[in-house]
C-alpha cells in the first residue's frame, strides 16, 4: 500500500509511521514541517519512508502535496497533524483565534482529503483515516473547548465521507485516543497525569504505540468496515 501520513515525523504520527513502514509491501509518505531531524531520522532507518515537507500555511506547499497523492498512486491517507491549538477555557479565547484554528487545522484536512477522494474515485479504491480524541466520547478535558470542536467537526466529516463514497470502494474510518503523553501535551501539570492514571483501570495511560495499532488494522481492514470511530478509551471516561 502506497500511504500518506500527515504530521507524520513525530508524536503519534511518528509511531504510526515506523510502524507501517516496517508492513511489508507498504510505501510511506510523511509530511512534517519542524521536525526535521526526527523526518530525517526516519528516513534513514526505513528505506520504504519518504519525508515530505509541507506547510499547511502556504498554497503552493499544499498543491504539491496534492500531485504527490495522484504521482505517487496513493492508497490510504491518514489525517494526523496538528498545527496547534489553545488551551484555555472558551470565554478567554479571542475570537479570531477560532476562525485561525480553522484554517490552520481543519482546513487544509479538508483540502487534502478532498484532492484523495477525487482520485481515490476514480481508481475505485481508497481509505481514509483520521485521527479524532475521545473527549468526543468522554467529558472534555476542561480548557479544550476549540480542540474538541475541532475533533467534533472532523468527525462529522468522515461520517459523510464515508456514506458519500462507500460505492466507490473508498472507507472513511476514524481513532479517538484517549490522553497520551506526546508533545501536544507535554505541559500538562504532573499532578493531573497521576490523578489520570490512578483512575485509569490498567493504572497507566495509552501509549503512542497502541494507537499506531489501531490504525495499522484499518490499514488492513476490509473495505466492509466503513463510517466507524474506534474509541481507545479502556472503557471509561478518564480523558
Amino acid at each position: 500500500m502506497n500511504i500518506l501520513i500527515t504530521g507524520g515525523a513525530s508524536g503519534l504520527g511518528k509511531a504510526i509511521t515506523r510502524l507501517l513502514a516496517t508492513q511489508p509491501g507498504n510505501k510511506i509518505f510523511f509530511t512534517y514541517f519542524k521536525s526535521k531531524e526526527n523526518a530525517e531520522k526516519i528516513e534513514k532507518s526505513y528505506s520504504n519512508a519518504q519525508a515530505v515537507c509541507v506547510d499547511f500555511s502556504d498554497e503552493e506547499s499544499m498543491t504539491k502535496l496534492k500531485k504527490l497523492i495522484i504521482d505517487e498512486n496513493i492508497d490510504i491517507l491518514i489525517n494526523n497533524a496538528i498545527v496547534d491549538h489553545a488551551k484555555n477555557y472558551f470565554h478567554k479565547i479571542e475570537q479570531e483565534y477560532f476562525l485561525q484554528s480553522f484554517q490552520k487545522n481543519i482546513h487544509p484536512v479538508l483540502t487534502i482529503t478532498s484532492e484523495a477522494i477525487r482520485f481515490f474515485r476514480k481508481k475505485k479504491f481508497g481509505k481514509i483515516i483520521t485521527i479524532l480524541s475521545s473527549a468526543l466520547i468522554n467529558t472534555p478535558p476542561l480548557g479544550w473547548s476549540e480542540y474538541t470542536a475541532n475533533k467534533a467537526y472532523l468527525h462529522s466529516m468522515a461520517k459523510s465521507w464515508a456514506v458519500e463514497n462507500a460505492v466507490y470502494n473508498i472507507t472513511s474510518n476514524c481513532i479517538s485516543p484517549s490522553l497520551m503523553l506526546t508533545d501536544l501535551n507535554s505541559d500538562i501539570d504532573e499532578r493531573y497525569i497521576e490523578l489520570a492514571m490512578n483512575a485509569h483501570p490498567l493504572k497507566r495511560l495509552l501509549s503512542v504505540e497502541e494507537v499506531a495499532d489501531s490504525v495499522n488494522y484499518l490499514c488492513n481492514a476490509t473495505q466492509q468496515i466503513n463510517g466507524i470511530n474506534i474509541v481507545l478509551n479502556s472503557g471509561v471516561d478518564i480523558i
